[in-house]
């Protein structure tokens, strides 16, 4: 069984370190607008933090618990053989 976070890792965290590279610099820049820009560069870094935490363990801890969580009944019964015939 393959856990999501698993397959999600790779791709997340490329595009977080991408995101996170740009900002970065937006952040310590002194230049004439540059607070401006602060302002929204602080949240946003924020929200990227938070987002891959939440998409790397809290979605794939309830993924892996629906998953396991069988919704219908009907699949635990045993199949009609190929051979009987009614």
């Amino acid at each position: 069984m393959t856990i999501g976070a698993v397959e999600r890792v790779h791709p997340k965290m490329m595009t977080v370190v991408a995101i996170m590279a740009g900002l970065l610099p937006i952040m310590w820049s002194t230049g004439a607008g540059s607070e401006v820009i602060q302002r929204i560069a602080v949240p946003m870094i924020g929200g990227m933090i938070f987002s891959t935490l939440l998409t790397l363990t809290v979605i794939s801890a309830i993924f892996g618990i629906v998953k396991n969580f069988s919704i219908a009944p009907w699949r635990l019964a045993t199949p009609p053989s190929a051979h009987e015939k009614r």
